[in-house]
Order: C-alpha cells, then sequence, then structure tokens
C-alpha cells in the first residue's frame, strides 16, 4: 500500500480513473467513447514518463543494487511484475530521456534530447522512446559525426510525433544507412590466423578473465552453438543481460562436464571448497573457504555453492601445516536430487529444466538444516544467487517451495508458487 505523499495521489488517481471508467459506460456516445480512448493514452504516457524519471533516479542512487540486483531491469521485473521486455523497455528509456551525472559530480543533458522533449510533453510515447534509441545505438549511427547524429535524433524525434514505432524503425534505420553510405573504413591488412584462449586470474581479488579468438571457422561455430543453445532466457522474467547468460552458459557448460563428462582424472571434478578451518561452522568455514582457481569468494558466494558441491575438509593447526586430509562429501545425495527435480521439475522459481539447476537448502545447512526432500528446493543459477544476495526468501508450505518477495517490491510480501505444470491433472 502506498505511504506518505503517495496515498493521497493514489486516492485522487483511483477516483480519477473511476471517472473515466463510467465515461466509458454503455450510455457513452461513439464520439465520448472514442475521446475516452485518447485520455488512455495521454494518461499512459504520462505515467511511463513518471516511471522513467523514477527508474533514472533510483539508478542514480544505486537502490536496486543495494537489494542484491546485478542489473536493474530484473528489480524492475520482480517489483512491477511485468515482461522482461517491459521491465528493459523502462530502464533503457531512462538511460535515453532523463538527465545523466558525470563522473565529477557535473549534471550532463539527456542522450536523446529532442525526443526527451517530446516525451516529456506527452507527444510520443515509451515505444518511440526505444525505437529511436536503437537507432542510434548502433554502430553505423556511431560512426556518423556528432552534429550529424544529434540532427538525425531531432528528425525522429519529430518524425515520432505522426510516426507509429515499427515504421519509425525503419525510416532511421534507412536515414543511418544512407548518411553511412561508406561503412567502416576498410583495412587492408592481413588477418592473422588466431586460435587462442586466455585464462588470467584478478590480482588481488577473486575470479579473472577469459578471452579468446577463434580464426577457425569450425572451432568458432562449435563454442558459439553450445553457448547460444544454452544462453536463451528460458522465461520473459530471465532478468540477466546477453552477456550475463553467456558468461553463466559457458560455466554452467564447464560444470556439466566436470560432473558427467569423461574426461581425465587430474580435473574430472566439480569445483570443491577447500576448508581450512572447523567444519562444523560453515559460515566461518566460508569466510576462509578457497577454490583452486579464482582465489578466495565472498561468504554468499560460498554459501551457495556450498548447497550443491563437492567439500573436502582440511585441518591446519596453528603454524598452518596441514594435520588431515579428509575425504571428499557430496553435500546433495544423487537420490535427493533426483527426488527435488521430479518434484520441483526444474527451477523452482522460473521453470529452467533440471539439468541447468543447483539444490538449495531451504533451513541453511550451516544453520543445522537438514538434507531432505522437504528442506531441499531446486533452483537455476540466476535465482539461487538471488535468494542468497537479496531479500528475497523461500520456504516449503505443504511440501511446496513458495518464495517471499522482498518488502518493497511486495510491502504484504505475500508468497508466490510457480504453477508446477508437471502436477496437474489435466484429465
Amino acid at each position: 500500500m502506498p505511504i506518505g505523499r503517495l496515498a493521497p495521489a493514489q486516492r485522487l488517481l483511483t477516483e480519477a480513473l473511476d471517472t473515466l471508467d463510467h465515461a466509458a459506460g454503455p450510455a457513452a456516445g461513439d464520439t465520448e467513447m472514442l475521446s475516452v480512448l485518447t485520455v488512455c493514452e495521454d494518461a499512459t504516457r504520462r505515467l511511463d514518463l513518471i516511471a522513467v524519471h523514477t527508474v533514472a533516479a533510483l539508478q542514480r542512487r544505486g537502490v536496486f543494487a543495494d537489494r542484491g540486483y546485478k542489473n536493474p531491469i530484473g528489480a524492475v521485473a520482480d517489483l512491477l511484475g511485468c515482461e522482461w521486455a517491459d521491465a528493459r523497455r523502462r530502464v533503457l528509456g531512462a538511460q535515453q530521456v532523463c538527465q545523466r551525472v558525470g563522473l565529477d559530480g557535473t549534471v550532463l543533458p539527456p542522450r536523446l534530447p529532442a525526443t526527451a522533449a517530446a516525451f516529456e510533453d506527452g507527444r510520443i510515447g515509451l515505444r518511440h522512446v526505444e525505437v529511436i534509441g536503437k537507432v542510434l545505438g548502433t554502430d553505423a549511427a556511431a560512426r556518423l559525426a556528432p552534429q550529424i547524429w544529434a540532427e538525425v535524433e531531432t528528425i525522429l524525434a519529430a518524425q515520432a510525433v505522426e510516426t507509429s514505432p515499427t515504421p519509425l524503425l525503419s525510416v532511421g534505420t534507412a536515414m543511418v544507412d544512407a548518411l553511412d553510405a561508406d561503412g567502416p573504413e576498410p583495412d587492408d591488412r592481413p588477418t592473422p590466423q588466431v586460435n587462442e584462449l586466455h585464462v588470467r586470474r584478478h590480482r588481488g581479488g577473486p575470479g579473472g578473465r577469459i578471452t579468446g579468438r577463434f580464426d577457425d571457422a569450425a572451432l568458432f561455430d562449435t563454442v558459439a552453438t553450445a553457448l547460444d543453445a544454452h544462453s536463451t532466457p528460458v522465461t520473459g522474467d530471465d532478468q540477466r543481460t546477453a552477456p550475463q547468460r553467456a558468461a553463466e552458459a559457458l560455466a554452467d557448460l564447464c560444470a556439466q562436464v566436470l560432473t558427467h563428462g569423461e574426461i581425465p582424472d587430474r580435473g574430472g571434478h566439480r569445483p570443491h571448497l577447500n576448508v581450512i578451518i572447523r567444519l562444523e561452522d560453515l559460515q566461518q568455514r566460508a569466510r576462509a573457504a578457497m577454490l583452486d582457481f579464482g582465489g578466495t569468494l565472498t561468504p554468499e558466494s560460498l554459501r551457495m555453492l556450498a548447497c550443491d558441491a563437492g567439500v573436502v575438509p582440511v585441518v591446519m593447526n596453528g603454524t598452518g601445516q596441514p594435520l588431515d586430509v579428509g575425504r571428499l562429501t557430496r553435500v546433495i545425495p544423487d537420490g535427493i536430487r533426483r527426488a527435488v527435480a521430479a518434484r520441483d521439475g526444474g527451477c523452482a522459481r522460473c521453470g529452467r529444466p533440471p539439468s541447468w539447476c543447483e539444490i538449495h537448502h531451504v533451513l541453511e545447512w550451516e544453520n543445522n538444516g537438514p538434507t531432505c526432500v522437504e528442506n531441499c528446493v531446486m533452483l537455476c543459477r540466476p535465482c539461487h544467487r538471488l535468494i542468497h544476495h537479496s531479500d528475497w526468501q523461500v520456504r516449503m508450505d505443504g511440501g511446496r517451495p513458495e518464495f517471499i518477495p522482498p518488502g518493497w517490491i511486495d510491502i504484504e510480501r505475500k508468497p508466490r508458487q510457480r504453477p508446477m505444470v508437471h502436477l496437474l491433472d489435466i484429465a
């Protein structure tokens, strides 16, 4: 429910909408009903304007990042319960038509000033803003001189007032292509034949960087096909960007090979935690646990990995000498994993297939949570990360998992359950 100054604003808005709805009732004439449609569109554009300005302000304050979201699009989608594409349109619109703040704190004009002016006046809609931003964000547009680029933006903003978004996209693309008739500058240098992959750890920090180049078309197509097959958004509310999906797809592919593939024993295991203090205290272990590559991880990331990983306890003495190295122990036995997969049918939050999911303890393992079907839930990596790094919570209700959104998404924090299609009695 709205709080503070929002309460009377919502009351007045509700009254206005009720009046508008009454005006479109059975007694209304044709002309009056046609006017209702135009009033609705004007109101929608004004509301979109307010929403876009609000998203921009929240981004500047870092509100979404503070609540555990790497990508503001996912936060907006969860908050509003809308499709990922609709959330993306609002976020990108905020980046195009709102004032920006430079690194030195200087307030900068919108990236699309003429478009911003038309959007502010309600002469164009948010979809128009998206199209103009798409046209002027291409490589061809980037090759235009700044003055010409600005002129094209002004022309498109004026054209948008009289043109629907799809024809506007065609017109803008043709205009930019005509102005960029020469295309990119020719490069007469011979292309070196290189097939290489570099894996580098970050110095002084966790993780690392992987860069590669494949001039061999067959090698490149093999990698690209595998990544493309596993990085496609599974649901409309997938909050990851395309590069994020590709990065996690590569990690998922490698994890599957480590778990199920035929590779030398030297590397034929999943990443495991080298625990250098007491095994009984997972939180303390997490602060000091390490991986073979990538250095130490944050406690949240380590607890997430420990939900469904192999753990090797290493007991150290006060001088750092190993006293005992235990045997590899699986946190989630295969039988329990299969049972949870049968119940949840994949990610219990978004529905991603079981082969790309991990098992999460509802009552944390470090808090003596039992490893049993009733205390386990299947989550894909993005949803698993959200549970560990944000205020989303998961609990069991009647033997099925349900998810409680943060208070800033739903002040009443009503639990949400994904419909389990595989459990429905179709007959």
